[in-house]
């Protein structure tokens, strides 16, 4: 399936604020049947396990939405009592202002108006950076550029969440949209998402335009999901 470059989805626009909140909700649905937060969260875990427990563990979540992976991330750590600091960037201030309602009941979670072409972070200042169903949103010259900005960051590594562009992919995100009665605008989005989604030699090739030294690629075609490890 060819990648539907140049194509524009509707929550990359401008859209009211009844319609952002259903539609980021929509999203945060999906993510949580269909493996988005889990398999990102088990991979921090395996990757952060030999950091000491005396200090806290630091996760940035670039284009981290209305921030419930940043709270389910939390809920983790407070589970396993371990100290996490996480920096949750998000470019859109509408999006943003959702998120504080989220974040209001944990204090180890900060929201900073970002972009993932330009993050506010020294090289090497973080143990991981995230990034779920944001990838796909950029062009390749933005692809690029957030990928660079992302693995500088890291001390650790880069955990890169996104759709696996397939025709099983588009046709569970057509019928999940569906069946979930999602927004309409989910419902166009979702199968878009898919089709805009890098395949996993065009991340190959945007990761070593990056600079990435290595990249480890896992597809899971049941979840529609392809987790990408960058360092």
């Amino acid at each position: 399936m060819k990648r539907a470059e140049g194509a524009r989805e509707v929550l990359d626009g401008a859209i009211g604020a009844t319609e952002l909140a259903a539609t980021l909700a929509d999203i945060d649905r999906l993510n949580a049947w269909f493996g988005g937060h889990a398999l990102t969260r088990r991979q921090i875990h395996r990757l952060t396990a030999d950091v000491p427990h005396d200090r806290a563990l630091s996760v940035v979540d670039v284009g981290g939405g209305t921030a419930m992976f940043a709270a389910r991330l939390a809920d983790w750590a407070r589970r396993h009592g371990r100290a996490i600091r996480i920096v949750v960037v998000e470019r859109d201030p509408a999006t943003l202002a959702l998120a504080r309602r989220v974040v209001s009941a944990y204090p180890e979670v900060l929201l900073i108006q970002g972009d993932a072409a330009a993050l506010p972070f020294h090289a090497h200042t973080v143990d991981i950076v995230a990034s779920s169903l944001t990838l796909h949103h950029l062009e390749p010259e933005q692809a690029v550029a957030g990928l660079r900005e992302m693995t500088a960051a890291a001390r650790i590594a880069v955990v890169v969440n996104d759709l696996l562009r397939q025709r099983l992919s588009l046709g569970l995100v057509w019928l999940a949209t569906r069946l979930l009665r999602c927004h309409p605008i989910s419902r166009h989005d979702g199968p878009l998402s898919v089709r805009r989604s890098y395949s996993r030699d065009e991340l190959r090739a945007l990761a070593a335009r990056a600079g990435a030294r290595r990249l480890t690629i896992r597809q899971y075609p049941v979840l529609g999901r392809m987790l990408a490890v960058l360092s």
